[in-house]
């Protein structure tokens, strides 16, 4: 979209010059408004048309049946969806009866504006209709980070060149008719009208709407108030039923008079407090908000964004479209988290129906490292989430023959929705990807009451899966078999490198935990006996690797499999898992996204320089990125490893997922852990930051098409500024007390009104390693003139397949050549 003539690159907002109907659907995601607990698709205001009508509450689902062709022991019975809840967007207006219709009539003018220094999305159109009447409609709205249950919309029409007649019709709508769902029809039957009516009230300028879902039984509320500026001749009245309610307000207008609408939005839900007490606390939520009055309300939401670019901006000179994406993606992302408190963040956020509205393994290794570094409160909210869920976490393990939790591979309330085994349910990464994210918190924010009364909690749990769910062989070794790594095209694999040093990982810091805080350990009913087995699994933890090629294996026996055929798959097969069978995709070499690469990324302690790029050139002709989750990770180890140019097209395309709509689905919401990903290209790829123990570590880079990267991180009660350029890295501390960092090795501590800079290295020009035919990163190259894409420079794998290659598993602590470091 971004190279859509409608759309225009400023550094600082979203424009769009123009109503274009062909992307309709895309832009509702683009500018979707959202507070992590509230969630507004852009629709337009008069609801019509529109692509697909959003108005979203963290947490709140219909259940449905799930479909199974051949049921199973442990197959979930029953998915969750986000359904649409009720609608507090929409603004009708009439002009001597004439609907305002944009599809009818000459639209003069629009332009839609999201802002992003000050949290409001800004719409202004000129209309003419049917009848000749032209009116300019402005709107302005707002979902609010500083009053979680509240959102707000600023209306105003004018009328341009003859008096008109206008009515406004603000409503509350729910059951809200949505687009046919494709699919199973017990699915769309649960969801169609998933409102049941509890109670309905009009009154002067005050609306309210309470329902309950059908079948998960939740509580959900929405209120209304207004403030009515015009004409002292403007006439309101009120009415309401079951699924509506709506303030009318009729008034005459003359050119140069304006008749003001200022609506306040309150939502609140529940799955276990009573109706008068969620009435009372929507209620109560829109006081709040006429107390603080449009202004009000404005100016909190700059004050709040003001203070969150003031520690979590990212600069980038060189390149304009970046720029913007980068700070659109830190603005979604923190409407995503901002205020869900202790409910998931989904892969979609708030902005769309995606993925059912589930949350996935996403959070914890794509969206919370940024909020780590920039937000964390966001974090420790987020991890309370997960702790909530561990009864429905440790049902499933124990259903499952094992101790300890097993997470859900997705869910929204806890409970496991994924009905397909070999790439879902069976990637129990997701532990430890949980407990990873929950040391990456302590380590940063030194939160000693979150570790005690939720880290050590997650991280024996989590722990007590992995140890249940390996074993030791008759050497001695530990081996966690028959489960699939973040590569979906290789599922079911024993001994997943990623799977099981995130594991190792895992196994150790419980281990501490329970020994730092015996109390809460022993509650929870961890021994010394346990823990000691817990660290024997560890120390003994298995990562294959092959020493034909000198490269670590993505599971035991991988590059023993057959090539795909990649010269005999045409653009148009991609993505693979809709134009192949899986059982051909599992047993060959093609990987859906970084997995093994993933692994150098997280556990970078666990692999050598030499071994990162040795491994990051195996795997990357054989990585087709049919996720989104992949181009980030990619252009983190191809900044490491010296492929810059190529770490830039991948940063690209991470920063550009829906700005450009690249995987043609942005209609169905934001891809929120793509997003975060670009911050993490930039931060962890060019600003080269590492961290692991107690010490951030940075090896900056710029590849040539930027001149400067500026960003600040946030690190036990300090705030740090990092700037580079092609020549040197200047670290400034601009809160806290002096921190010790390094640089290309090299200790430096950072005090405040000290800036130190270092010189940057540019690594050596080394031959790019190749990609997959047709799945080059980055934007598509221009044509040449006979109308082929100009030819990419590519290299070749470090050594070709020798015949029967020997395959060894070592354990995680058995010495690799050269395998410290990193």
């Amino acid at each position: 979209m971004i190279t859509h003539p409608a759309y225009v690159v400023e550094p600082w907002r979203v424009r769009e010059t123009g109503l274009h109907w062909d992307v309709l659907a895309q832009s509702e995601s683009v500018f979707a408004l959202s507070n992590g607990h509230i969630g507004w698709r852009g629709n337009l205001e008069e609801g019509e048309p529109h692509g697909l009508p959003g108005s979203y509450l963290n947490g709140v689902y219909e259940r449905h049946p799930l479909p199974y062709a051949e049921g199973g022991y442990g197959f979930p019975e029953s998915g969750q969806t986000v359904i649409n809840v009720t609608n507090g967007k929409l603004i009708r207006l009439l002009v001597d009866d004439e609907p305002f219709d944009l599809r009818y009539g000459a639209l003069r003018s629009h332009e839609r504006v999201l802002d992003l220094r000050s949290g409001l999305l800004h719409r202004t159109c000129e209309w003419t209709s049917p009848a000749g009447k032209t009116v300019r409609v402005r709107s302005t709205r707002l979902v609010s980070f500083t009053q979680r249950a509240v959102a707000a919309i600023a209306y105003e029409v004018e009328p341009l060149d003859d008096e008109v007649q206008l009515v406004v019709q603000s409503e509350l709508v729910a059951n809200e008719q949505l687009p046919t769902l494709a699919g199973d029809p017990r699915v769309a039957a649960a969801l169609e009208c998933p409102l049941r009516s509890q109670e309905h009230y009009a009154h002067d300028l005050r609306l309210r709407l309470m329902h309950c879902t059908a079948v998960s039984g939740l509580q959900v509320a929405a209120a209304a108030d207004h403030a009515v500026r015009g004409p002292a001749s403007a006439q309101t009245s009120a009415e309401s039923a079951d699924d509506v309610a709506r303030l009318t307000v009729i008034t005459d207008l003359q050119p140069g008079e304006t008749l003001r609408l200022e609506k306040f939005v309150s939502y609140g839900w529940s799955g276990a407090r009573s109706l008068p007490a969620l009435r009372d606390q929507v209620e109560a939520a829109l006081a709040g908000a006429r107390s603080s009055g449009w202004q009000g309300l404005v100016h909190q939401q700059r004050a709040f964004l003001d203070d969150f670019w003031a520690h979590a901006d990212v600069e980038v000179d060189g390149d304009a479209e970046i720029q913007q994406a980068v700070r659109f993606a830190l603005y979604h992302v923190l409407q995503a988290a901002v205020r869900a408190e202790q409910r998931a963040i989904p892969a979609k956020g708030l902005t769309g129906s995606g993925y059912d509205g589930h949350a996935f393994w996403d959070s914890e290794i794509f969206v919370l490292p940024l909020l780590s570094f920039t937000y964390p409160d966001c974090v420790a909210e987020a991890l309370r989430w997960r702790q909530d869920t561990l009864p429905a976490a440790r049902a499933r393990a124990r259903q499952l023959g094992l101790n300890g939790a097993a997470f859900p591979w997705r869910t929204i309330d806890g409970s496991e929705c994924s009905g397909y085994w070999p790439a879902g349910a069976a990637a129990f990464h997701i532990n430890a990807d949980i407990a990873h994210a929950v040391l990456r918190y302590l380590s940063l924010a030194d939160d000693a009451e979150f570790e005690r009364e939720t880290g050590v909690e997650l991280l024996v749990e989590t722990a007590r899966l992995w140890h249940s769910l390996g074993h030791h062989d008759s050497n001695g070794r530990f081996h966690v078999d028959g489960v699939t790594g973040p590569d979906e095209y290789s599922a079911v694999s024993d001994d997943n490198t990623y799977t099981n040093l995130m594991a190792q990982e895992n196994l150790r810091a419980a281990a501490d935990a329970a020994e730092r805080h015996t109390e809460q350990a022993a509650a929870l009913g961890a021994d010394e006996e346990e823990t000691a087995a817990w660290r024997d699994a560890a120390r003994a933890m298995t990562v294959p690797y092959n020493d034909v090629l000198g490269i670590h294996e993505q599971s035991a026996g991988f590059t023993r499999h057959q090539m795909w055929d990649f010269a005999a798959t045409g653009p148009d097969d991609y993505p693979l898992m809709l134009h192949s069978a899986y059982f051909d995709l599992y047993r060959k070499q093609v990987i859906k996204q970084a997995d093994l690469v993933l692994a150098m990324y997280l556990r970078s302690d666990a692999f050598s320089e030499e071994h990162k790029a040795r491994n990051f050139t195996y795997y990357e002709p054989l990585t087709v990125r049919d996720s989104s989750l992949s181009a980030c990770v990619q252009a983190v180890i191809a900044a490491e490893v010296g492929y810059l140019r190529l770490a830039y097209d991948y940063l690209e395309e991470a920063a550009l997922m829906d700005l450009d709509d690249l995987e043609k689905n942005t209609r169905d919401g934001l891809h929120i852990a793509s997003l975060a990903g670009s911050w993490i290209a930039l931060v962890a790829g060019f600003g080269g930051l590492r961290y692991h123990g107690e010490t951030m570590r940075f090896a900056p880079r710029l590849p040539e098409k930027l001149s400067r990267l500026a960003f600040s991180v946030h690190v036990r009660q300090r705030c740090l500024r990092v700037e580079i350029t092609h020549s040197q890295a200047t670290y400034t501390l601009l809160e806290g007390e002096p921190l010790q960092i390094r640089h290309c090795g090299e200790p430096l501590i950072i005090s405040r009104g000290t800036p130190q800079s270092r010189p940057v290295k540019a690594p050596a020009a080394l031959p790019e390693p190749s990609q997959p035919p047709g799945r080059r990163p980055g934007r598509p190259p221009p044509a040449r003139p006979d109308g082929d894409p100009s030819p990419r420079v590519a290299g070749a794998l470090l050594r070709p397949l020798q015949s029967g290659p020997s395959t060894q598993c070592t354990s995680a602590d058995t010495p690799l050549p050269s395998t410290e470091g990193g």
